[in-house]
């Protein structure tokens, strides 16, 4: 039978090689919120009520419970260094991360402080002084959160070594040169709180500056 040009048009075409082309871009892989880095910083906020109970059972001069509140204190600063290498050596950074581990140091620092003025082991003022700041600089990172995320800087991270340092020799129960060293080592992180405070400040004025530009311009 012949077959008409028009039957021969009807005939379905034959189907033709996919063209190589390039490859779409692979989607970047979230990082998972509840990441080893970001429950290490939630474990480091847990240990501060038990560090807490530690430090006045006793009526807080007991020399074993010191101790426990020394090595609860000593651990949970531990986790602090641990927890930001992590983040930073696997790609675990998160938002929540620095938010959440500026915020577990000020709760530890903030409640050994305080647990020390309470026991006439530190004086109030210092307390008074270092706590304002913290909080400041807790209240300045929120009031920028929605134009950026300000992290711990090199100098904040000095800053909490040298007061974890300050703290950790104050909580053991010595007296005599020790005492003297940990006040000597507090006087210090009282300068780099004041010097870091006023940096985290220069920083929130930046940030608020630049997006209040962008979203007058958009």
């Amino acid at each position: 039978m012949s077959v008409y040009p028009e039957e021969m048009d009807r005939r379905p075409a034959p189907p033709v090689a996919a063209r190589p082309g390039p490859l779409p871009a692979r989607a970047e892989t979230a990082v998972p919120l509840w990441n080893i880095a970001n429950v290490l910083t939630m474990m480091r906020i847990g240990l501060v009520p038990l560090f807490v109970f530690a430090l006045f059972a006793g009526g807080g001069h007991q020399t074993g419970w010191r101790i426990t509140a020394t090595v609860l204190f000593g651990l949970a600063a531990v986790t602090d260094r641990f927890d930001g290498q992590l983040a930073r050596k696997y790609g675990l950074i998160t938002d929540f991360g620095k938010l959440a581990d500026p915020i577990a140091d000020k709760a530890l620092i903030g409640a050994a402080l305080i647990g020390l003025s309470l026991l006439s082991e530190l004086p109030w003022w210092m307390t008074v002084v270092i706590c304002v700041r913290e909080i400041g600089v807790t209240l300045l990172r929120l009031a920028v959160a929605r134009h950026g995320v300000i992290p711990a800087g090199r100098g904040g991270k000095l800053k909490t070594l040298v007061q974890s340092l300050a703290i950790g020799v104050l909580l053991l129960p010595l007296s005599g040169g020790f005492q003297t060293a940990g006040m000597a080592l507090m006087w210090i992180a009282l300068i780099l709180t004041a010097a870091t405070g006023l940096d985290y400040l220069g920083q929130a004025a930046r940030l608020w500056s630049a997006g209040s530009g962008r979203s007058s311009g958009a």
